[in-house]
């Protein structure tokens, strides 16, 4: 076992698991925090990738750049949805929704994939959905205008596209980790930047800026690089395990930092959501390659 690496894993996931709180402190709307975060991960992931001279020997291929633009676009649009969704509703919910995504790429090798999916995977899908209902609160559910203003939407999208990016990024294979990265980034800015309303910057803070540059240089830039430098040289089944890190560590931040206290319905839907994910990931219907996450 690689100790290095697993310690450089969890920092990553332990790092990404603190974004929503820096989130709402930066004082951005979703769409424009994200234009900033993939300016900051281009250039450091960039700088990185011609330092180490990667670029040098990356093999090039069409197809294989036009599968990591479509998965740039999905991977950016995941990153704006899960910040308008803590936007308006708790970090742990959202958190607990966004984390739904692995059910999806059950669903989505289902159908564009005509894998089967098993009796346990439909159990664990339909206990998952249970549980997202008790976390958002039955009430909200109750109208259409309450559905839509609990963020329940966003959350939802936002595990939709990293299904599709992690379902989109099994397929590319020759470029390096860097130039996937570098693609990706690269197409965030150029697609939110017909979007990004830069009145809002007007007025930030020397505290709303750390938490910017925060976001995109930590979150992004130094998260990635430490996720990809070390989930090459971990057995996938300590990488299934150490990516919930991620939503422990958020969670206990938003219960001590921003004092989120669920009720015991929440807790109960947390619990079974959760639940039904680990299982699926340690006990799926039949044998087929795992993908990992875009962090």
């Amino acid at each position: 076992m690689n100790t290095s690496s697993m310690i450089k894993l969890t920092l990553s996931m332990a790092i990404f698991g603190s974004i929503g709180f820096f989130t709402i402190h930066t004082g951005l709307p979703a769409i424009e925090l994200v234009f900033v975060r993939c300016i900051c991960a281009t250039l450091f992931l960039g700088g990185l990738w011609l330092l180490t001279g990667g670029h040098k020997t990356e093999q090039w291929d069409k197809r294989e750049v036009i599968k990591t633009c479509i998965c740039g676009i999905f991977i950016v649009l995941n990153w704006v949805f899960l910040f308008k969704a803590f936007e308006v509703m708790s970090i742990s919910i959202a958190i607990s929704i966004y984390n739904l995504a692995p059910i999806f790429v059950l669903m989505l090798g289902s159908v564009l994939l005509a894998e089967k999916m098993g009796v346990r995977s439909i159990l664990a899908t339909v206990v998952c959905f249970l549980g997202s209902i008790l976390i958002v609160g039955i009430d909200n559910f109750s109208s259409i205008s309450q559905f839509m203003n609990s963020g329940f939407v966003w959350a939802l999208l936002s595990a939709i596209c990293y299904a599709l990016t992690m379902f989109t990024s099994k397929t590319i294979h020759g470029l390096s980790s860097y130039a996937l990265t570098f693609i990706q980034t690269t197409v965030g800015i150029v697609m939110l930047f017909p979007l990004c309303d830069f009145t809002v910057f007007d007025g930030l803070t020397t505290t709303n800026w750390l938490y910017i540059l925060g976001t995109g240089f930590i979150h992004t830039g130094f998260v990635y690089y430490l996720f990809f430098d070390s989930i090459r040289d971990l057995p996938t089944v300590i990488v299934s395990v150490l990516v919930f890190v991620d939503p422990v560590v958020a969670i206990l931040l938003d219960a001590i930092l921003l004092s989120f206290r669920p009720s015991m319905l929440q807790i109960l839907g947390i619990v079974l959501i959760f639940g039904s994910i680990i299982y699926t990931v340690f006990y799926p219907d039949q044998k087929v390659q795992k993908v990992q996450p875009d962090s």
